[in-house]
C-alpha cells in the first residue's frame, strides 16, 4: 500500500475516533458482534452518514484490530477525487473476487440496504426502516453462508435536519431533460440539510448522543437450506431481518439516555 491510501485511511481512523467522544458513542450487545468472525452487519441508515455503523467499525478496529468493510456506491467510485476510496478506506465495490476475499481473511461486511431513501429523508420522517424489496445482503449471507448482524443506531436520525426528500428529488432530477444533457452520472440524493455549523454536507453534525443497539446474530439457513431465487423465502427472512432492526430503533428509543 502507497503513502496515499495508508494515510487517507489513517486519517479516516482518527475521525471517526474523534466523532466517537463527539457523539458520546455506546454500544449495547456489542458481544454479538465482536470477535465473531466474517458476518453481513445489516443497520438503519441515519441521517446523511450511517454514523453508528461506521463509529462501531472503528470501535472494533480499535479494540481489536478487526477490519469491517464496506460496499460503496459505484458511481461514487467513478468520481476522480473519489477513486482512492476503495484502496484507502477499505471499501468494495461490488460482489466480486474482492469482496471474496473479505470474508476469506475473515473480515465483516457492513451494509445500508435502503441508503439514502432512509439516510436523505425530512424531519418529517423518522426511524422507520424502509428496505423495500431489497434483497441484496440476504443474497449475499446464503452465496457466502454468513450470519446476518442487526443493529439500529439511536440519535442517528438528530444528527442532521433534512428539508426534503433527498432520493425522491435525486430521481426526478435524473429524469430530466436538463440532466441529460449535462450528461449527468445519476444515482444521486438530493438533499436539503443543516448541521450544526451550516449546511449540508460542509457541516458537523449535531453533538447528539448515538447509541449503537446490536442483535443477535439471524442465520438465514438456521431452519433448512434456502434457494436465493425463492422469493418467498427471500422476503420470510426479510421481514424478520427488518423487524428485528425496527424493534431495536423503538427499544432502543424508549429507553435512551437524554
Amino acid at each position: 500500500m502507497n503513502f496515499g491510501p495508508a494515510a487517507a485511511r489513517a486519517a479516516w481512523q482518527s475521525y471517526w475516533t474523534a466523532m466517537r467522544y463527539y457523539h458520546r458513542f455506546e454500544v449495547r450487545g456489542l458481544e454479538n458482534v465482536e470477535r465473531f468472525g466474517p458476518a453481513i452487519i445489516v443497520g438503519y441508515h441515519g441521517r446523511g452518514v450511517a454514523h453508528d455503523m461506521i463509529m462501531l467499525a472503528s470501535l472494533l478496529h480499535e479494540r481489536s484490530g478487526a477490519e469491517v468493510r464496506a460496499i460503496i456506491h459505484k458511481k461514487v467510485v467513478e468520481l476522480p477525487v473519489l477513486g482512492w476510496l476503495p484502496q484507502g478506506l477499505g471499501y468494495v465495490p461490488d460482489d466480486g473476487p474482492e469482496l471474496a476475499d473479505v470474508f476469506a481473511r475473515g473480515e465483516s461486511l457492513m451494509i445500508t440496504p435502503a441508503g439514502p431513501i432512509e439516510g436523505c429523508r425530512s424531519f418529517r420522517e423518522r426511524y422507520k426502516v424502509n428496505w423495500g424489496n431489497r434483497h441484496g445482503y440476504l443474497k449475499l449471507a446464503l452465496k457466502y453462508r454468513l450470519p446476518i448482524i442487526p443493529t439500529a443506531g439511536t440519535g442517528v436520525d438528530e444528527t442532521y435536519i433534512g428539508l426534503n426528500n433527498g432520493y425522491d428529488w435525486g430521481k426526478r432530477f435524473d429524469a430530466s431533460a436538463f440532466a441529460k444533457r449535462i450528461h449527468w452520472p445519476g444515482g444521486f440524493p438530493i438533499w436539503f440539510a443543516f448541521g450544526a455549523t451550516g449546511p449540508w454536507p460542509m457541516t458537523l453534525p449535531f453533538p447528539v448522543k448515538i447509541v449503537c443497539h446490536v442483535g443477535k446474530p439471524i442465520y438465514p439457513e438456521a431452519d433448512g437450506p434456502v434457494d436465493p431465487s425463492d422469493r418467498k423465502a427471500l422476503a420470510r427472512l426479510h421481514a424478520l431481518v427488518t423487524g428485528t432492526v425496527q424493534r431495536l430503533l423503538d427499544e432502543g428509543r424508549g429507553e435512551r439516555s437524554p
